[in-house]
């Protein structure tokens, strides 16, 4: 298993998450049940669970496992929310797929942005993985934009693909490889060389929001 470091840009930080960050994770899920529940992951077969703690404890031990890097994204200090590196495979495949929340008052301050720069830029370079991917419901505008700013490249249309707020969900699919960003995602945004068009979904692929 890997040591999980943090990984820090000005006020915005990632580090692992701790058992002890639930109180304050399960909060603010809480406080912002009408900002995220239509984007959250259910069970197809039961009700979605509050219960962070026993969340804590999957992520982690699914980070001893080698599945997965769970962490939580801090801004000045302060939890705004997670993101979790999931679904990792090794071998002849690298790659992982990236999923997050923000809470709706740290909205607009750029945390997402920089913290899925952040996880990708440290999957590539220190846990040895060559794609990263994100998938998106076509009606989440704002982590379109994520995708977008960072200049991950669409991939296309997958229908009904996760569970989300009680059905399956169509989502977009974008991705990056390691040897789309050289130079680090994170180094491209932020010199403006991110290409923003290769996150457009082709008109063929577009769905009526």
């Amino acid at each position: 298993m890997e040591i999980l470091q943090g990984h820090r840009h000005g006020p915005v930080e990632l580090r692992l998450i701790r058992s002890r960050d639930a109180r304050a994770l399960q909060h603010e899920l809480l406080e912002n049940r009408a900002w995220l529940q239509r984007w959250e992951a259910t069970a197809p077969n039961g009700s979605a669970s509050f219960d962070m703690r026993l969340s804590i404890r999957r992520l982690l031990q699914q980070y001893r496992d080698g599945g997965g890097y769970p962490f939580v994204m801090l801004h000045d200090g302060e939890i705004a929310g997670q993101l979790n590196v999931w679904g990792v495979g090794r071998g002849s495949l690298n790659s992982a797929t990236i999923g997050y929340w923000v809470s709706e008052r740290f909205a607009g301050r750029g945390i997402t942005p920089t913290a899925v720069a952040l996880a990708t830029d440290a999957c590539f370079t220190e846990y040895g993985l060559h794609r990263m991917e994100i998938c998106i419901r076509p009606e989440n505008a704002a982590s379109l934009r994520v995708v977008q700013k960072l200049g991950f490249r669409y991939e296309g249309f997958r229908r009904r693909f996760i569970h989300i707020d009680g059905d399956w969900r169509d989502h977009y699919a974008f991705a990056l490889t390691r040897e789309d960003v050289p130079e680090g995602v994170l180094a491209r945004w932020l010199d403006g060389r991110a290409p923003q068009e290769a996150a457009s979904i082709p008109p063929a692929d577009r769905l009526p929001i």
